[in-house]
């Protein structure tokens, strides 16, 4: 039998005279009242944020935003330059870049934050369990190594600190820092708590959706490429990076 239920939703609808979101008049009790930060949190979770989280939520956007020359700032600036009647096309080709290598690793590191948190044999032999298991399978630990920032990423102790700053619970620092230690003590040297690794358990510690926590990595980043595409028309760049790539790419026959 069909199921004749009709779908709902419990996010936004509008009359003819008004527009409510979570239940919340938009024009007058959010519009002037709420900051974008405040207004993310709302329509995500359905909740009204503590000033805690509207923190932490914030710093996160921040960190997020800018990198430099990643692949996903490169894809906007040489999609723009092929269609710069199309700035929103140049910011979805970055985006697209936001994934489980660069930028948008936290919601991966977050699945093993929790998994240490909801173990039955205990915090710290699950950590090592979990290291153990990257380190024999040879994959990359979510959360955990920098190409560039050595020894350590600077922006992790920064989170870090803001949380405790900001008197969060606690559970998910103390994960991550527990499977720092144990990466550490199985592999055999130090390897840093990158960015994302942070982002997962300051995310974690302030009640965000470990299912859409990339999606903040989207948000923030996108506002970064649109800066960069601003830069991109006053001083162009990927027309460069088009012949760098042109000249420094050999060419070799007779391979498949």
């Amino acid at each position: 039998m069909a199921n004749t239920t009709n779908p709902k939703t419990h996010i936004a609808y509008h009359t003819h005279e008004a527009i409510h979101v979570r239940g919340a008049d938009l024009v007058n009790e959010l519009i002037g009242k709420v900051s974008f930060t405040e207004m993310m949190f709302f329509q995500i979770t359905g909740r009204r944020p503590s000033p805690a989280q509207v923190a932490l939520l914030d710093a996160v956007l921040v960190t997020l935003m800018e990198h430099g020359f990643t692949p996903s700032v490169i894809a906007t600036r040489m999609v723009y330059i092929s269609a710069p009647e199309a700035l929103q096309a140049a910011v979805a080709a970055g985006l697209l870049g936001v994934g489980s290598t660069f930028v948008g690793t936290m919601e991966n590191a977050a699945k093993l934050l929790d998994e240490i948190l909801n173990a039955p044999e205990g915090e710290e032999l699950r950590a090592r369990a979990i290291a153990t298991r990257h380190r024999e399978m040879r994959q990359a630990l979510p959360g955990f190594g920098h190409h560039l920032h050595k020894p350590d990423d600077p922006r992790s102790p920064r989170l870090i600190a803001l949380a405790q700053k900001y008197k969060t619970p606690g559970h998910h620092i103390r994960a991550l820092q527990t499977l720092s230690a144990q990466i550490d003590a199985v592999y055999g040297r130090h390897i840093t708590i990158n960015a994302t690794g942070a982002i997962a358990a300051v995310l974690g510690e302030i009640g965000f959706p470990q299912e859409v926590m990339r999606g903040v990595a989207v948000v923030s980043r996108a506002a970064g490429l649109v800066g960069h595409i601003l830069e991109e028309q006053r001083e162009p760049a990927a027309r460069f990076i088009w012949d760098m790539a042109e000249h420094e790419v050999l060419y070799e026959p007779g391979k498949d």
